[in-house]
């Protein structure tokens, strides 16, 4: 029978955690409500030696206190959950400040296990370090790791297996080091007065609650106020004031200053340094990416490369995906001989709804790998760095920035990284314009438009153009905010910038491909549901009395003497109004032309109103929704057939329009949903559904308008 092991990976943030996570879990993930890159909650499992572990992977923290929603949650996972292990991972390269964590980590009496990972950074700085000293001091196993090169992680099962099956509780006293006589007495006496009080919860000892009432910890501090009616907190208040007065300064101060005392005899004892301190790797190349004149150029080229790299190996996969969903809707077309609704409705509805949204599926890959490879070198935590004074110019923290650059791959998990900012202010604010950054879903709507009106040679620069927009757009719109509805002093940016890594090929394949999955589930998902509710209303009710006989007039063509091409050009036309005609007549036709006149000042007309209330549930739906609308009976909404309808009836103007609407518009429902959700109210959650609708008509107006007077 196997044994079943629970146990959490904690670490400071860039200690390479993730990449530990990555090397124990594999491919056997699941990514929980916590998001992002340093808040995101993820569990995994493996099997090993007859156990089946149970990984949590902790949001990225410096301490354990409640300052920030990442410290919060790591806590109450420590706290709350039942864990046989803890697994503090550390970088060995900055062994000092880690240690920190690894202190409180220690007073919370659950077994640790530390692994001292980045050994091979370490070494390039020249610090030879003895990790069973480290074990002696620490009263803990140690396992010394290289995460991205999958070095050390067989020896750390081993240990897991070890160190969780045979203990129940560490060996670690905070008491047993020098902590001073008055220190060590204040703590003795508050836990005495814990313990009678019968306070403390059964999974951590009552010296830690001391601890935590010496640094003054809220939370802590309600939390036992309730449970002793006040009493107990006026007693503890009493004797942490005395101390005070004894010493002569701040009990957290003086908590703090033993950790870092301890931290320094640690280290002394066994780390030392073989060379000189040089600059590394690392900093030499900052001194380029985060030059204060070079920085921002090279991060726009950067993404420019990106989105080119999109575009150019993206293509032919697209081809080839195109002409899978044409072959599967002909071979149901051809076996599948009796015409019928059903028939319609699979092919015409399914088929073709989620065809043209799946075809997309190379470019969401390829942009999701080409992030995955920038956050994994350590490139993105940069961008922040050199976002920082720009974002401070319109009153914005410097970390506002990375959830921004995840909302490139999805606003949902962007807004839920926003819980990384401490202030409130910088939340909401970042929360409300991270739509204006293109997400993935929007790529579909680019690539069907972009390749229609602009040559080859433009195509990354149209898609680079309208990203930069958005960018633009996010921090205009966030200087307003701070300056009316969110006023309030700037929070300094503080942000470690990591080692550049070269990451493992293991880690950006997960993170590439949890990104588009969740891209194909919402495809055979909620946009196949969209799609087939879309063409039921473009479909019903039938007109059966048309203008004209379609079907004899395109017979008269085809039997006039004319050339092949003008004659497939005259016939596609009088298909298009056939069909436009039909849908016309039916619900979505009438719904589009009602909405036709508040519309047409953007030079949008009743097929593209109707496409964007189905973008509204999801925004890769407008390429589906297009397709039902403007090619009832093709296959392939996302084909050349659907380009050039679009070449035949809309501008350049207007599809640079279209885009620049889709782009600044209302986000989609779960956008919206999400947006209550962390705001804890629906009043944020509607001002920005209505706030970025009503910004995208002014401005797509503004662009149309000017464009059309100036004769574009």
């Amino acid at each position: 029978m196997k044994q079943e092991i629970r146990i959490a990976l904690a670490g400071n943030p860039n200690c390479g955690k993730s990449t530990i996570f990555n090397g124990l879990t594999g491919a056997n993930q699941h990514v929980g409500n916590y998001p992002g890159i340093t808040v995101e909650m993820k569990s995994g499992k493996y099997t090993h030696n007859n156990s089946e572990v149970t990984v949590i992977d902790l949001p990225g923290t410096y301490t354990l206190n409640t300052n920030s929603p990442e410290e919060l949650i790591a806590r109450q996972e420590l706290i709350n959950q039942p864990l046989d292990l803890i697994v503090n991972v550390i970088d060995a390269s900055n062994l000092e400040r880690n240690l920190y964590l690894t202190l409180q980590l220690l007073e919370l009496g659950s077994p640790v296990l530390l692994v001292l990972n980045m050994m091979d950074t370490a070494k390039n700085k020249g610090l030879k370090i003895d990790p069973k000293m480290i074990g002696k001091l620490l009263s803990a196993p140690v396992v010394t790791t290289v995460g991205y090169k999958s070095t050390g992680i067989l020896e750390l099962k081993d240990e897991i297996n070890n160190y969780s099956l045979e203990s129940n509780k560490n060996n670690f006293d905070i008491l047993k080091h020098d902590f001073g006589c008055d220190l060590a007495d204040c703590i003795r006496e508050l836990t005495e007065l814990i313990e009678i009080s019968a306070l403390a919860d059964e999974n951590v000892p009552c010296s830690w609650y001391a601890i935590k009432l010496l640094e003054k910890d809220d939370a802590i501090r309600t939390y036992l106020n309730s449970k002793s009616n006040g009493e107990t907190i006026k007693k503890a208040d009493k004797i942490i004031r005395h101390f005070e007065r004894h010493i002569g300064e701040d009990s957290e101060i003086a908590v703090a200053e033993h950790r870092y005392g301890l931290i320094t005899g640690v280290f002394r004892e066994s780390v030392c340094s073989t060379i000189q301190t040089r600059q590394n790797i690392s900093e030499k190349i900052d001194s380029v990416v985060t030059n204060r004149i070079l920085g921002l150029p090279l991060f726009f080229i950067l993404m420019y490369g990106v989105f080119w790299l999109t575009f150019t190996i993206g293509d032919p996969f697209m081809g080839w995906i195109e002409d899978g969903i044409g072959f599967l809707s002909s071979v149901l077309d051809s076996t599948w001989q009796t015409e019928s609704a059903l028939k319609s409705l699979v092919i015409d509805g399914a088929i073709a709804g989620v065809g043209g949204v799946v075809i997309f599926l190379p470019n969401i890959v390829l942009l999701f790998l080409a992030i995955a490879l920038l956050e994994g070198t350590g490139y993105m935590a940069r961008v922040a760095f050199i976002m920082d004074k720009l974002m401070h110019k319109v009153g914005m923290h410097g970390k506002s920035f990375i959830p921004m650059i995840i909302g490139f791959g999805c606003t949902v998990p962007a807004i839920m990284a926003t819980r990384t900012l401490e202030s409130s202010r910088d939340r909401m604010t970042t929360m409300l314009v991270a739509p204006l950054m293109s997400c993935g879903a929007r790529i579909p709507i680019y690539a069907l438009i972009i390749p229609v009106f602009f040559p080859s040679s433009l195509h990354a620069t149209m898609m680079w153009i309208i990203y930069f927009i958005g960018i633009i757009l996010a921090i205009v719109c966030a200087k307003i905010l701070r300056t009316t509805l969110f006023k309030g002093e700037d929070v300094p940016f503080v942000m470690e910038l990591p080692p550049y890594r070269i990451p493992t090929l293991t880690s950006i394949l997960i993170h590439m491909w949890q990104r588009a999955g969740l891209y194909l589930k919402k495809a055979g998902t909620i946009i196949l549901g969209i799609s087939i509710i879309l063409w039921v209303a473009s479909t019903y009710p039938k007109n059966d009395n048309l203008s004209k006989n379609y079907a004899t007039e395109i017979s008269t063509i085809e039997e006039s003497n004319i050339s092949d091409s003008e004659k497939d050009t005259q016939i596609r036309i009088l298909k298009n109004k056939e069909s436009a005609e039909m849908i016309g007549y039916t619900v979505t036709g009438r719904v589009g032309s009602a909405l036709e006149p508040i519309i047409k000042p953007l030079g949008f007309d009743w097929h593209i109103g109707t496409a964007l209330i189905g973008a509204f549930a999801a925004k890769e739906v407008f390429v589906s929704q297009l397709g039902i609308v403007y090619a009832v009976g093709e296959a392939d909404s996302g084909s050349e057939a659907l380009r050039e309808i679009i070449g035949d009836n809309y501008s350049a103007l207007q599809g640079f329009c279209i885009m620049l609407f889709c782009l600044i518009s209302a986000p989609c429902v779960a956008t919206i949903a999400v947006t209550r959700r962390e705001s804890n109210s629906w009043k944020w959650a509607i001002f920005q559904l209505v706030g970025l609708t009503v910004l995208a008509y002014i401005i797509t107006f503004v662009v149309y308008q000017v464009g059309s007077l100036l004769g574009f």
